[in-house]
């Protein structure tokens, strides 16, 4: 999943990616679908996945738990970081979840377009918005695969009105008003399952509209539509200095903080969609 995936220098990869999270997915027994919208006379496409709870299927209309990232990069970039490492989880939590039964739908989406204005989630918002659906909550991984225990590593985006430690070893739980339980959830989540991991939560007002570094990814396009989204970051450009370089690669990203990220995410999963093994 390392390597170029841009819609105008590198659009064959972009569909080999598309392709291979389409297969994995299926691999691992989930409901695997395309949403496609169109975007510059082209066609793209998100891939949902779906876990259905036992006895339910494509027509139940339960909320559902979404978790969600893109998988398009800048142009020139590798994107190890933003975003395969959210597509890390993203499988690993397809994985993980092949044999476990929930008791409310938990669907997994891929979303094209991020770094183009977020097209991808806006055309799937409008499409939730269309068919009445609301989920439960939705948690948004962008950028989760960086780390750094060095003494002033760590850069506070402007205008961020809490205190952010200086080391960059912290997992940022972003949402806003609409969404303060699920952050609240994401939390006791991870004070459980990884303690190891430190995270530092922010609520912003409303869309986050006088803060726009906490809408840089696709959860603001589920907040300006009215729904409960939470974004998990290691705060990209503000931390790593690989961000959108072609020095984004897999050496640099620190696998025990993104193992710590697929336990949390697996512990909200636990709290709010249910889970038990078969």
């Amino acid at each position: 999943m390392v390597g170029e995936r841009h819609p105008d220098s590198a659009p064959e990869s972009l569909t080999k990616a598309a392709q291979y999270l389409t297969a994995q997915f299926s691999k691992y027994g989930w409901t695997t679908t395309h949403q496609a919208f169109r975007a510059w006379s082209k066609v793209y496409r998100n891939i949902l996945a779906v876990k259905h709870p036992a006895g339910r299927g494509v027509k139940d209309k339960q909320a559902p738990l979404l978790i969600g990232a893109h998988y398009d990069t800048v142009v020139a970039s590798p994107g190890a970081d933003d975003n395969a490492s959210a597509l890390v989880v993203l499988l690993e939590v397809a994985n993980r979840l092949k044999r476990a039964t929930v008791t409310r739908p938990v669907w997994l989406v891929a979303f094209c377009l991020e770094e183009h204005g977020l097209l991808g989630s806006q055309a799937f918002v409008a499409r939730l918005k269309k068919t009445g659906q609301t989920p439960v909550g939705t948690m948004i991984l962008e950028c989760v695969g960086y780390a750094s225990h060095e003494a002033g590593s760590q850069r506070t985006p402007p205008g961020v009105p809490i205190p952010v430690p200086t080391v960059g070893n912290f997992l940022g739980i972003i949402g806003n008003e609409a969404s303060r339980n699920l952050v609240a959830a994401i939390e006791r989540g991870a004070r459980r399952v990884s303690p190891q991991l430190p995270t530092v939560a922010l609520s912003v007002p409303s869309r986050g509209e006088t803060l726009p570094d906490v809408r840089r990814s696709d959860h603001a396009a589920f907040w300006d539509e009215g729904y409960s989204a939470v974004m998990l970051t290691d705060t990209a450009n503000f931390r790593n200095p690989h961000y959108h370089q072609p020095t984004d690669t897999i050496d640099t990203l620190d696998l025990d903080f993104l193992e710590g990220v697929i336990e949390i995410v697996m512990a909200c999963i636990e709290d709010l969609a249910g889970l038990s093994s078969r």
